[in-house]
């Protein structure tokens, strides 16, 4: 059974974003596994958001990613060491942020931010429109809700 996962740790800064979209679109890409260009472009919005939220708002000097695809989902998560879960609020209309996580709730089939002994999890899950060849285990204990 192949695994099909892409982890990575990154510095928490602002290109962190950034090298995340590329490197989490360049392993689905290379996945091969069929997914549609709405399921890559969505991915590729999530993994903006859920690490720019790490980053801007965790405090912690890194962030890890960790994208995997089970064969009927692709999952998002990203940790940090803070111990802050995210709450979504409704933000000022002239405001330049605080939307994130409302674009993370429209986007993915399911979402959730979680405690853990480092720190948190925050993660989204894609339903994948049509199931890929080969089942796959991810290496990462995945917990859902």
């Amino acid at each position: 059974m192949e695994v099909r996962q892409l982890t990575l740790s990154l510095p928490a800064t602002p290109a962190a974003a950034t090298a995340a979209r590329h490197q989490a679109v360049s392993a689905i890409a290379g996945w091969d596994a069929g997914l549609g260009t709405e399921v890559v472009h969505t991915a590729k919005l999530l993994v903006s958001e859920l690490v720019t939220n790490a980053v801007q708002y965790s405090g912690t000097t890194s962030v890890s990613l960790a994208v995997c695809l089970d064969g009927t989902v692709l999952r998002i998560e990203v940790c940090d060491a803070s111990p802050v879960l995210p709450q979504p609020a409704l933000p000022d209309a002239d405001s330049e942020g605080g939307r994130g996580l409302f674009l993370v709730a429209a986007l993915a089939d399911r979402y959730h931010a979680e405690p853990t002994e480092a720190g948190k999890r925050c993660w989204a899950e894609i339903d994948l429109p049509s199931k890929p060849s080969q089942e796959v285990a991810c290496f990462l204990p995945l917990q859902r809700s």
